[in-house]
């Protein structure tokens, strides 16, 4: 490539000199530094930068990275330049600029290769390279050249100088002799000089390396306190959440109320019809032989008030069957496919998966509520503690010591003294409530949904305490706990 096409590639674009601090865009075109950025800081719309060349368009200012290739060929082309019109010295004699081959010390004039052939040699004519500073080469005071270096008061002189001017006396080097002088002070001053750097940049790597250290601990602190402060938010989304939840499921809780208190009203406003109805009939045969439990069930219905016990379920591993695993908070229980293996007692069952309560009840009302979303096969009721733990009649509901509601896939039934009564449809909810009422000998089952829906009522006469128990094959359920109603 000739001389022009190198100069021509090393040109910038936008002002067409050659580089000077080129860089290079993601496109791979060239600009100089001040250039581009001055193009883009001139442009109305800053939100898009685009390359001259190509028309690139960059949403987000790209880096300017340094083309150090070309900055350094740029460079060498800057210093020719320069040193080029430094030195350029023409002939003194000729019409038209001419450069000059040599200059003459004695006529301080430059001359060409034309001149220099005709030019006076005699007497004592110096000839040096081209220069335009012929006079520094002379003394000030008698025009002489310098040809002496005093080093007394360290500056180059003439002849006369040193022999009847001011510095009769003093020592003298030729300059040659002072200049070699010079250039070894020079190279001692040059060896302290490359030393001093040698230190510099062995401390620079140092402070390098220790900068590096430090970035890399900066970089795991960083990743660490993101990490923590990441598990922080997301515990706090997790609280939130939760937080959000119960007060949603407070209020629909409030909801479950008062529709349970709209369906107890309609029974009492039944029973207080009821009682109208016999105290305004005339016939004292038909009063007198109304049954005294009946009125009973009654009085007791409309003086027990509507308050219900809520019941804390916990469930008691050592009545869970092998498959079972009761969780730590002792609400829900897992089948498993694992052998449990836990140490046999005679309160356990040995021949199905079911688990008992820890708690009992021998009075009062109460309910507790399970939530049945993660099986489609199991058994919610309440038993006797004297329920079998072997063999068929320890099912809940396939005995008199137990009531159950049963869910088998898709069929839905109630259970009890060997009796299965099927439900015509499906529970519609995966939330089911059991509600007892001990002195009324009632065991209740209502599925959660909007409006609540009342399952099936078993009515007896309780001869022991009553515990919860669950059948679970397959899934998990979990005991949601009850609420206060007043």
């Amino acid at each position: 490539m000739a001389s022009a096409d190198v100069t021509a590639e090393l040109r910038c674009s936008i002002c067409m000199e050659i580089y000077r601090d080129p860089v290079t865009l993601p496109c791979g075109h060239n600009f100089c530094r001040g250039c581009i950025t001055q193009a883009w800081d001139l442009r109305d719309d800053r939100t898009e930068h685009k390359c001259p060349e190509c028309q690139r368009t960059y949403r987000k200012r790209p880096e300017l990275v340094r083309n150090t290739t070309l900055h350094n060929i740029a460079k060498t082309f800057h210093a020719t330049d320069t040193d080029q019109e430094q030195t350029r010295v023409f002939c003194n004699y000729c019409d038209l600029p001419v450069p000059a081959t040599k200059s003459c010390l004695q006529c301080e004039t430059s001359l060409c290769d034309h001149h220099l052939r005709t030019h006076d040699m005699s007497g004592e004519h110096t000839l040096l390279p081209p220069t335009t500073d012929l006079g520094k080469r002379k003394c000030s005071v008698h025009k002489e050249i310098l040809k002496y270096y005093c080093t007394e008061d360290a500056v180059c002189v003439c002849a006369s100088c040193s022999a009847i001017g001011g510095h009769v006396g003093h020592k003298m080097l030729s300059l040659h002799e002072a200049s070699e002088e010079k250039k070894k002070k020079l190279r001692n001053y040059l060896q302290k000089l490359m030393a001093e750097k040698e230190k510099a940049e062995k401390r620079v790597q140092s402070l390098e390396e220790r900068r590096r250290k430090a970035q890399e601990k900066a970089d795991s602190e960083t990743e660490k306190v993101t990490d923590v402060f990441r598990d922080l938010r997301r515990r706090l989304e997790d609280l939130e959440a939760k937080v959000l939840s119960d007060i949603t499921r407070q209020v629909q809780c409030n909801d479950d109320v008062i529709r349970w208190l709209k369906i107890k009203k309609e029974e009492v406003s039944k029973k207080m019809r009821h009682i109208e109805e016999l105290c305004h009939m005339t016939d004292p045969l038909t009063v007198l032989q109304e049954s005294d439990t009946g009125l009973a069930d009654i009085l007791n219905g409309v003086t027990g008030g509507m308050y219900i016990q809520p019941a804390n379920i916990l469930l008691d591993v050592n009545t869970a069957y092998n498959d079972l695993h009761i969780s730590a908070d002792r609400k829900t229980v897992f089948w498993s496919d694992h052998w449990q293996n836990p140490p046999k007692t005679p309160e356990r069952f040995q021949d199905y998966p079911q688990v008992l309560s820890i708690q009992s009840f021998s009075s009062g009302r109460h309910y507790w509520e399970v939530d049945v979303e993660a099986s489609d096969r199991w058994i919610v009721g309440m038993c006797y503690p004297s329920i079998d733990r072997r063999g068929r009649e320890s099912v809940i509901g396939w005995n008199k010591k137990s009531w159950g509601l049963c869910r088998d896939d898709n069929q839905c039934s109630v259970r009890h003294g060997y009796k299965d009564i099927r439900l015509p449809d499906k529970i519609p909810s995966d939330r089911v409530r059991i509600y007892l009422d001990y002195e009324a000998g009632q065991i209740s089952f209502y599925a959660l949904c909007d409006p609540i829906r009342h399952l099936h009522t078993f009515t007896a006469t309780f001869t022991e305490p009553l515990h919860a128990g669950l059948y679970l094959y397959r899934g998990c359920i979990k005991i949601s706990g009850g609420n206060h109603w007043k």
